[in-house]
């Protein structure tokens, strides 16, 4: 993929969420995301970069999962490992695990890398006995031993799902929080830019009001506006210390009218249309 500049991957696992206590489905989060994204044309109101963006974005497919999450992660690392850095990398979930086999990637390419996590929850929380699961990822890659991940910021979180503990967690570690009640299209702006480079983006579609996104892992209440989100996904693909992407937990099992995968689809769409402005 030579002159790629944008590659595709779907992660169709949704096992760490099983290990997580939440709603299994999520692992035909790719397909779903992929249909409702395959319709979409291009931003009529200036077509042409954004059809130049095209031509040059390729979708590699899924990775082929086992259902067991530790591999599965390390397969989603061996996959992209060559691309981050190089091309900029859209990673479609799948349950939130993605997201520490997504930057094991830049583990295993020796590459740094910063976090920028949208989300309802901080997904810090400790590996249970089974394992890693859908709500470690983030603890797992600052404590992974190559210390490539060298931060974490998290956005658009409810305090009610979310232990103060884990709170402490992230700050002492020089981490930002951003609660999405405190979100607006400027506080989103404000949040994205000192984020420091390179930056991986992570888009837990959980973090968007339950009404506009019925179909996730973890439901809540007094999520995001669509408006803002789709905000802060076009505002993190024209950063440009912004290298790679993801879109995760949409769980089409659960979904009302495809309303949750077309919001999803949506997401990628301004990420893409973002990364056309830079």
């Amino acid at each position: 993929m030579p002159d790629a500049r944008v590659i595709l991957v779907g992660f169709p696992s949704d096992a760490g969420v099983a290990r997580n206590g939440g709603r299994p489905g999520a692992s035909g989060g790719p397909a779903a995301i992929r249909d409702a994204l395959y319709k979409m044309t291009p931003d009529a109101r200036s077509p042409e970069a954004f059809a130049a963006l095209l031509e040059r974005t390729v979708d590699a497919g899924d990775i082929a999962v086992s259902g067991d999450v530790e591999a599965d992660q390390h397969a989603l690392a061996d996959t992209i490992a060559p691309w981050v850095g190089e091309k900029t990398v859209i990673v479609l979930g799948g349950g939130h695990e993605t997201a520490y086999g997504h930057l094991l990637g830049y583990c295993q390419a020796q590459r740094d890398v910063h976090v920028l996590n949208w989300d309802a929850h901080a997904d810090v929380r400790e590996v249970g006995a089974s394992g890693a699961h859908s709500g470690s990822p983030f603890r797992q890659a600052l404590e992974h031993p190559s210390g490539h991940v060298r931060s974490y910021s998290v956005a658009g979180l409810h305090p009610w799902r979310v232990a103060a503990a884990h709170a402490d967690w992230i700050r002492a570690r020089g981490g930002r929080i951003a609660w999405g009640a405190d979100l607006d299209r400027a506080a989103i702006d404000a949040f994205i830019h000192p984020t420091p480079r390179p930056a991986m983006a992570s888009f837990d579609i959980d973090a968007v009001a339950a009404p506009e996104a019925p179909g996730v892992s973890a439901p809540g209440v007094g999520g995001l506006s669509p408006r803002l989100w789709l905000h802060a996904a076009e505002a993190c693909g024209r950063a440009r210390g912004v290298g790679s992407f993801e879109v995760v937990e949409a769980n089409p099992r659960l979904d009302q009218d495809g309303r949750t995968a077309t919001l999803a689809a949506l997401t990628v769409w301004h990420i893409l249309r973002g990364l056309a402005a830079r």
